[in-house]
């Protein structure tokens, strides 16, 4: 071994001696010139092969250091490996029968039933706990759209019950044994303000909807521009409105919406607006940024939302088959759909009468009185000399009298001449007196301000 690494090592010193090719030699003179290589250097090149093969183990093992990792690494088969667990043979939890706490909102059209199913109680639970619930009509005070949280064990038994009622009470009841006991809990909530605006597309609640408002705010909204906008008949598709309003949170979750505390609607490219002011007596109404009352003596329309079937013109009867005067309004809407006093009065009449069919006659001061006409049925305890207030609940849309449809036809009478209610001036309400001048621009002024601020921003993109 020593020997090839020597001859090597020898053949290799001698191909690098120069770069040109060396010449041939025999087999005489190559003998000749290596026996003098060894004779003059042999012991010199002996030393030096030597240590040059006593070094190279050296130099493996350092090349072998820094290579081995990453060999090792590159080289190590690795497989995935699935197993299945066989989960009979878990260990139980202390408390086999799990609890669970489900959430569902009271539907309208819903039983108790119905939403009992959808929050896994099973049927036999569901059946005792609504005889329970008959029996003592605890449950009173549920409406369509509150959320209702159950208490549940693993097998659908129901242990608990609970919701948040519109007067901010925590009415539930808690299983005992085999009956259950009514709980009510006051609750204090916290309040904060919310933003919103939208545009109409098609309807006022279509808009609403879209914007996330509830139905609570879409009314407030419709109410409080009820004496500058027709909503039935006024509304244009691109009118846009913005809103500020209170939201009621209980434990970080929004329980119900409040007061709309400020409102701008731009209808017809015409802006109107309006903020919450309440006296230091306590007497609250909405006014224009600059003091002015919106509240109107009397609304633009004795129904909500509903559409305008026939106008203050000249018409051919339906019934009578002749061209005639139709002295008010009519609009259509589904029998039984609450008809409002327009304003503050007196009942004068409330019976039937002729092609009025059942019909209202309030008289207001001033000179005003209004009729409502061919309703189905009036309101309890209506009659002639009982005091009204703007708003209330008079009678209910019917087809009595000379009517082909459901539908309340509205007459706006001033000194016992017919107008048009439509387009006749309607007088205000006083606006702010000066003595309440500085407390109202204090409280409303950065409300006005978030509105501007808010006029041309669409929040309902923003949530």
């Amino acid at each position: 071994m020593w020997l090839r690494t020597w001859h090597a090592a020898t053949r290799l010193c001698y191909t690098c001696a120069g770069p040109k090719e060396p010449k041939r030699m025999n087999n005489k003179s190559g003998k000749r010139i290596l026996a003098q290589f060894g004779s003059r250097r042999e012991s010199r090149l002996r030393l030096r092969v030597i240590i040059s093969l006593c070094s190279l183990p050296f130099f493996g093992m350092v090349a072998a250091f820094g290579t081995a990792p990453d060999t090792a690494y590159s080289f190590v088969p690795t497989r995935t490996v699935v197993e299945s667990l066989d989960l009979s043979r878990a260990e139980q939890p202390d408390d086999a029968n799990q609890v669970f706490w489900r959430e569902e909102r009271f539907r309208s059209g819903d039983t108790i039933a119905d939403l009992l199913a959808r929050l896994g109680v099973n049927e036999e639970e569901a059946s005792s706990f609504v005889r329970h619930a008959k029996s003592g009509n605890s449950l009173r005070t549920l409406r369509p759209g509150t959320t209702v949280q159950a208490r549940t064990a693993d097998d659908g038994s129901l242990l608990a019950l609970r919701y948040i009622t519109d007067r901010n009470q925590l009415v539930g009841f808690d299983k005992q044994g085999s009956d259950f006991k009514a709980v009510e809990q006051k609750l204090a909530l916290s309040q904060q303000q919310q933003m919103k605006s939208g545009e109409i597309r098609s309807s006022l609640f279509a808009a609403t909807d879209a914007a996330g408002l509830s139905d609570n705010v879409a009314t407030q909204l419709a109410d409080i521009f009820a004496g500058d906008i027709d909503f039935h008949r006024d509304l244009r598709r691109g009118d846009k409105f913005t809103v500020i309003y209170e939201v009621f949170y209980h434990e970080g979750r929004a329980i119900k919406s409040g007061r709309l505390l400020a409102a701008e609607f731009i209808n017809q490219g015409k802006s109107y607006r309006a903020v919450w002011f309440r006296d230091a007596e306590g007497k609250g109404a909405y006014y224009t940024p600059d003091g002015k009352n919106l509240r109107k003596a009397f609304l633009r329309s004795p129904l909500e939302f509903s559409r305008l079937s026939s106008g203050f013109a000249m018409r051919f009867h339906p019934i009578l088959q002749q061209w005639r005067a139709h002295k008010g309004v009519d609009y259509a809407a589904p029998v039984g759909t609450h008809v409002k006093a327009t304003a503050d009065g007196t009942v004068e009449f409330a019976g039937r009468r002729g092609g009025y069919g059942n019909v209202v006659i309030l008289k207001h001061q001033g000179g005003f009185s209004t009729y409502y006409a061919h309703l189905s049925r009036f309101a309890g305890g209506l009659k002639k000399g009982a005091r009204v207030g703007q708003g209330d609940v008079i009678g209910h849309v019917g087809q009595s009298g000379w009517a082909t449809g459901p539908h309340l036809h509205y007459e706006f009478h001033v000194n016992d001449q017919v107008r048009n209610p439509l387009t006749v001036a309607l007088p205000a309400a006083l606006p702010i007196s000066a003595q309440q001048s500085t407390a109202f621009t204090a409280i409303t002024g950065p409300l006005a301000a978030k509105l501007d601020l808010l006029k041309n921003t669409n929040l309902a993109l923003l949530d």
